[in-house]
């Protein structure tokens, strides 16, 4: 059974995304940014093309986590059932 509630205990509305979930789209496009400036830098070491790798690595790693958290967050979600409660009328 799903339990519609969040690592906060709160009770949560069917469409409602939890804190936590966003902080975890904050870290993961963190990550991305420094893994993609990263591969850019050496793209950039790499073929002598200063800055034209990190710039692009910057911006593929932003706007494909931009694009991928966007797509995350307006996804359907179906609706939480109510629990199988005998003693409820």
């Amino acid at each position: 059974m799903h339990d519609p509630r969040g690592n906060d205990g709160r009770q949560r509305e069917p469409g409602e995304v939890s804190p936590w979930a966003l902080a975890g789209l904050g870290v993961q496009f963190a990550v991305a940014l420094v893994l993609f400036g990263f591969a850019g830098q050496w793209v950039d070491q790499r073929f002598n093309s200063s800055p034209v790798g990190l710039l692009t690595g910057v911006l593929v790693g932003a706007g494909g986590t931009f694009y991928l958290s966007v797509r995350r967050l307006s996804a359907p979600r179906k609706p939480v059932s109510p629990p199988d409660d005998p003693t409820l009328p």
